[in-house]
């Protein structure tokens, strides 16, 4: 009877570390969820990738993520392209400093980088969505941050995975590329903004910035990220 009591308390202990691990509060869970499909060239994907290591590891970033209540987020990096396609690239980590943020920006410039064919906004929403599931941290807001330079031609349409994401409390953010050069033979997309704003982003303080092109795409992550940690901190003014 002892032992079984033993094993009992043992157990109960284990759950109450797992639930306390669990429950880990943060000031945001954010998905990074960044496109990678064959319509961004090599130079596009390095300054892409570039430009999130960089803005990651500004202060300005840092100065955000340190005004929150608990002064940390949870962040997780995932790539998309087809339906074919949704990776995690980093898993969720803790950022709560400076060297914290620079380590997940090291393993981020570090990590291999693939390209691959269509573009499916959908699936890359719903695949960002699961990440919230299990993720080992509360928070009072959960947000995914997408990218992209197209509009979705494959999987479900982005609006219906947006509409059900909403639902469930997650905000979606928004940042197109918009390329004023021909892709794969069609002529530029000039309302690739406007489909992001009708179909893409969602929920309460939902918004998207546009890079006008990936040479601005940094300082474009960089506003982005601020604004949506920020939101119940205070923060400087973004240079221009």
């Amino acid at each position: 009877m002892k032992r079984r009591s033993a094993l009992v308390g043992s157990l109960a202990a284990m759950a109450t570390a797992t639930v306390a691990k669990a429950a880990t509060p943060v000031d945001l869970q954010l998905v990074l969820a960044v496109d990678v499909s064959r319509s961004i060239d090599e130079v596009e994907a390095e300054l892409q990738r570039r430009g999130y290591v960089e803005a990651l590891t500004s202060d300005r970033v840092i100065d955000a993520i340190l005004s929150g209540e608990h002064r940390r987020i949870a962040l997780c990096y995932t790539e998309w392209a087809g339906t074919h396609y949704q990776i995690v690239v980093l898993d969720w980590s803790v950022i709560d400093s400076a060297a914290g943020a620079r380590r997940f920006a090291d393993k981020l410039a570090e990590a291999p980088r693939e390209s691959q064919s269509w573009t499916a906004v959908g699936a890359a929403l719903a695949h960002a969505g699961q990440r919230f599931e299990n993720s080992g941290f509360t928070s009072k807001r959960r947000v995914i941050d997408i990218s992209g330079d197209g509009r979705t031609n494959d999987g479900p349409p982005a609006e219906i995975v947006r509409d059900r994401l909403v639902s469930q409390g997650i905000v979606i953010n928004g940042l197109p590329v918009m390329m004023n050069r021909t892709n794969f033979g069609r002529p530029p997309d000039l309302t690739l903004d406007r489909y992001y704003e009708d179909n893409v982003i969602g929920g309460p303080g939902a918004f998207m910035i546009v890079a006008d092109n990936f040479d601005r795409f940094g300082h474009a992550v960089r506003t982005k990220l601020v604004r949506e940690i920020s939101q119940n901190g205070i923060t400087r003014p973004e240079p221009a």
